[in-house]
């Protein structure tokens, strides 16, 4: 609904605290401190994220619907997983099938090498039979390094070995091989939400940066980055497609090379595509605020995180900007330059983080309500 009754509102549009609460509980918290101060201020909340986890339960805050089924977890096991739509629009999560939480044990070197991306093309798959005509693949929080090659087998492309046998899951087979078959390949739009502008290969590349954070050793590495510049020169041999690298092909092991060179996806900043999806202009049209943050704001919050692209967003309608955070290390300077008028921080109240983390919760709404004294006056019914 525009205008109206929200007339001067509030809206509130935090990522999730990771580790402490999700965005919708943290938008909630925040509303539930604002209106104990300022009840007669109408508050919208509008949790977001940035393309990685929590971005399907993001959406759904926002009227898309939810829909679950069963996919390929990473290790192969059967895993129940979720994405989003709202007419032809899907949104849909690699870390909801293919995630590192999707993992069974602990990241290891076995599961570096085997883990595969099947299951985000079984989510892909799931949501073009439902009419999904544009997706939008968020990439982050992947326990593969497969090239997205496990993503494409799940949408009808065969990745042969020099027997014309296909290749096992993992990213470690690669390096076998020899012909790819994308005859019958489902061709679905994709947009990739991705803030990561990494190539497929090199030093900076998908086996080589996030490897080691998926259990992979330095022999490990050597092993998927051979497997994967194994991909680019069949894949560009085979479908004439040489994107190893654009910016972005690197991204969740390598799923964004997948997308880029099959199904010719675009990449783009996944605050911004959230926020499109969200109809976040039309939200902010009248408001006297705009109430954003995350779990800490620090320099990698600078790098196209979710609260700054809400204060640029909100910038452009001119409505002020404060962030909240479970702890801050930005100057008051950088904040500015990223929209954002003042932070608050629960170690501003509780300087043991850990306590802060536990009692998260109830110290957000404190600091709601001093953000609400601060900067929506006295209450008319106080």
């Amino acid at each position: 609904m525009r205008g109206g009754w929200r007339e001067g509102h509030c809206v509130v549009a935090p990522d999730k605290f990771k580790g402490s609460l999700t965005a919708p509980q943290v938008a909630a918290h925040i509303a539930t401190g604002l209106r104990r101060v300022r009840p007669d201020v109408p508050v919208v909340t509008m949790p977001v994220a940035d393309g990685g986890d929590g971005t399907v339960d993001a959406v759904v805050e926002s009227g898309f619907v939810r829909f679950q089924t069963s996919v390929t977890g990473p290790l192969g096991l059967p895993v129940a997983a979720s994405f989003a739509m709202r007419g032809e629009a899907a949104v849909i999560e690699l870390a909801e099938a293919s995630g590192l939480r999707r993992l069974p044990i602990r990241p290891t070197f076995h599961t570096a090498l085997a883990a595969t991306s099947y299951g985000t093309g079984e989510l892909i798959r799931a949501a073009a039979a439902r009419g999904a005509r544009r997706v939008v693949l968020g990439l982050g929080g992947s326990a593969c390094t497969d090239g997205g090659v496990g993503m494409m087998s799940a949408l009808g492309v065969r990745f042969l070995d020099e027997q014309d046998r296909e290749l096992p899951p993992g990213g470690a087979a690669l390096s076998r091989l020899a012909r790819i078959d994308a005859t019958d390949m489902l061709q679905v739009p994709i947009i990739v939400a991705s803030d990561v502008d990494n190539p497929l290969l090199g030093p900076r590349g998908a086996a080589h940066v996030y490897g080691p954070q998926k259990g992979a050793r330095a022999g490990d590495v050597d092993e998927l980055e051979w497997g994967l510049a194994r991909l680019a020169a069949i894949v560009e041999r085979d479908l004439g497609a040489d994107v190893a690298e654009r910016p972005g092909a690197g991204a969740a092991g390598g799923v964004g090379y997948a997308a880029l060179a099959f199904l010719g996806a675009t990449v783009r900043p996944g605050i911004e595509i959230i926020l499109e999806l969200m109809s976040f202009p039309e939200q902010i049209a009248g408001a006297r605020l705009v109430i954003t943050g995350e779990g800490s704001l620090d320099p990698q919050t600078l790098h196209g995180k979710a609260p700054v692209g809400v204060a640029r967003a909100a910038a452009g309608a001119t409505v002020p900007v404060v962030a909240v955070a479970g702890q801050r290390s930005l100057t008051s300077e950088q904040l500015r330059r990223a929209h954002i008028e003042q932070a608050y921080a629960l170690t501003d109240l509780e300087p043991d983080p850990e306590v802060c983390i536990a009692n998260a919760g109830p110290l957000l709404e404190r600091l709601s309500g001093e953000i609400a004294g601060a900067w929506l006056g006295a209450s008319a019914h106080a």
